[in-house]
């Protein structure tokens, strides 16, 4: 099911692809260990308890979303990192996180005049209600 969720979504939208493989957390610690360099599986498989057949389908869904890439020395097949997706996964990101973050810019623009013209208003209030009891008390109505 896991392969077939991957095929799916790497043919259709690469972006969704990348981020269903980063859904899983033992995806994102297999990357996470990429980091460091190059690994062969039997590396990347000794932190998890799983068998290397439950490992090599999280590893296929990495090479198909296009995270890693494996290559063959002889018997030995290592794995390494392939940023490219992972900056897609940025840069799309990015554009959300600057939208966002001047619409709640704007947001507390807007929120400081309202306070700014509140305070102001209330200033403007005391000073009106001094003055009209100062007159009042002229009068002699009131105090």
């Amino acid at each position: 099911m896991v392969q077939y969720i991957a095929t799916m979504s790497a043919s259709a939208d690469p972006l969704s692809a990348t981020f269903s493989a980063l859904a899983d957390p033992t995806r994102r610690a297999i990357l996470a260990r990429l980091v460091d360099g190059e690994a062969p599986v039997t590396e990347l498989a000794a932190p998890f308890e799983m068998s290397m057949p439950a490992v090599s389908k999280h590893l296929k869904v990495l090479e198909r979303a296009g995270l890693i890439e494996r290559s063959r020395h002889a018997q030995w097949r290592p794995c390494r990192l392939a940023p490219a997706p992972l900056k897609e996964v940025a840069d799309w990101v990015e554009r959300y996180r600057q939208l966002w973050e001047e619409r709640l810019d704007r947001l507390d623009d807007y929120l400081s005049e309202l306070q700014l013209g509140a305070s102001t208003d209330r200033g403007h209030e005391d000073r009106l209600e001094r003055r009209d009891g100062i007159e009042e008390a002229h009068d002699g109505s009131r105090r």
